[in-house]
């Protein structure tokens, strides 16, 4: 299916690219989110009306993120969770904690934009964590898991 993007998605396209990819991701991800649309001629004379506006909030969306990257930067979130004496955790540190904790440290992340390399966390000790925030925007963090005995 082609599709005409309405925002930069990395590894696919810039803002106004129309793109083929395949018919569930156009219709499960792109289209509901407001990421994409049906590339037909109407849909594409419509967009270039819309170009300055969409480019506009395209923008405002980037430099925030821009904003939160330094931030972000060399930020070291602290976790307590239980754990047995060999350092292992009762249960795991997830992408939706992280996010959980940021957002109460009052950063605007969504668990979405929590990339962890080798899946939660399940030791204690200091671990490295990449947050995604837009399409060339990544921050990465340290999330330092403390362990409290049972």
């Amino acid at each position: 299916m082609q599709v005409i993007l309405l925002e930069t998605i990395g590894k696919l396209g810039e803002l106004g690219d129309v793109v083929r990819v395949r018919n569930g991701y156009a219709r499960n991800y792109l289209i509901p989110q407001g990421k994409a649309q049906r590339a037909t001629d109407a849909a594409i004379q419509a967009f270039e009306a819309r170009r300055a506006e969409l480019e506009k909030a395209q923008s405002e969306r980037l430099a925030a993120a821009e904003t939160l990257a330094t931030k972000l930067a060399d930020y070291k979130l602290d976790i307590t969770q239980k754990a047995g004496v060999d350092g292992r955790l009762f249960g795991s540190v997830t992408n939706i904690d992280i996010a959980r904790l940021l957002q109460e440290a009052g950063f605007d992340v969504e668990r979405s934009q929590v990339r962890m390399q080798d899946g939660a966390l399940k030791a204690v000790g200091e671990h490295p964590v990449s947050l995604h925030l837009y399409a060339d925007i990544t921050a990465d963090i340290t999330v330092n898991v403390i362990g409290e005995m049972a």
